[in-house]
């Protein structure tokens, strides 16, 4: 692996990890609920992001953290051979929520820019490569979403929703917008977002309340399932 001196990336990964997920009520970091024997929610969801180095690709990933992460932190150790790794502190009181978490990682991203989040696991068949197939769409649309279907508006309601069409066999978002209280409108959700360099300055108006949503045209693939483990099944 090349020092981080010379070190350039294809693609960075932004990975906001200083959320508190008061509602998830476990003693530890949501994402390092154990799913499998040596398996946790963050081994699950970074599963597309290990996929782009096997493609070729130099990943950076940007760990956005806060003081009651340092659980998490370190568990990322065991990904030191895998990604360049960046870690950037969020201030809440400065930047705060997921959006401020995105700001505070963009100017340590090169190139292209990936937006996952440490708490939702895509899976499926086409689960794998789904980011990367997302990152390529960034070249023709500028973005590109990796999304599942859904109708049921309790579940659009908690999630970044998506209106996805079909346009002579091309799905793309026909509109966006994060938790929207009317969700009759959308029929699916999305699990990661890519965006070209040009585009990233964007990525925090995905996540942003009574800003437009930059997803409106993004190239989308659909994955089969998108679980969202920030409060655990009952």
């Amino acid at each position: 692996m090349q020092s981080s001196s010379v070190f350039v990336p294809d693609v960075s990964v932004i990975l906001p990890c200083a959320g508190s997920a008061t509602r998830f009520s476990a003693p530890y970091s949501k994402e390092l609920h154990c799913l499998a024997p040596g398996v946790t929610v963050l081994d699950r969801s970074l599963e597309a992001v290990v996929e782009l180095t096997k493609s070729g690709l130099n990943v950076r990933l940007v760990v956005v953290f806060g003081p009651h992460k340092m659980d998490t932190v370190k568990y990322l150790a065991r990904y030191a051979e895998t990604f360049q790794m960046v870690f950037v502190y969020q201030n809440e009181s400065s930047e705060p929520d997921l959006d401020g978490a995105i700001r505070c990682a963009l100017p340590m991203t090169r190139g292209p820019v990936a937006l996952v989040l440490p708490d939702i696991v895509v899976s499926g068949g086409d689960s794998a490569g789904s980011l990367l197939a997302a990152l390529r769409d960034t070249e023709v649309t500028g973005w590109g979403v990796v999304a599942a279907e859904e109708r049921d508006p309790s579940v659009l309601r908690q999630m970044g929703a998506l209106a996805v069409v079909d346009e002579d066999g091309a799905l793309t978002v026909g509109a966006a917008t994060d938790k929207p209280a009317d969700p009759a409108a959308y029929n699916a959700y999305w699990g990661m977002v890519a965006a070209a360099e040009k585009e990233a300055h964007r990525l925090p108006d995905v996540v942003g309340k009574g800003v437009d949503s930059p997803l409106a045209g993004a190239a989308a693939h659909l994955v089969a399932d998108i679980v969202n483990y920030n409060t655990p099944a009952g």
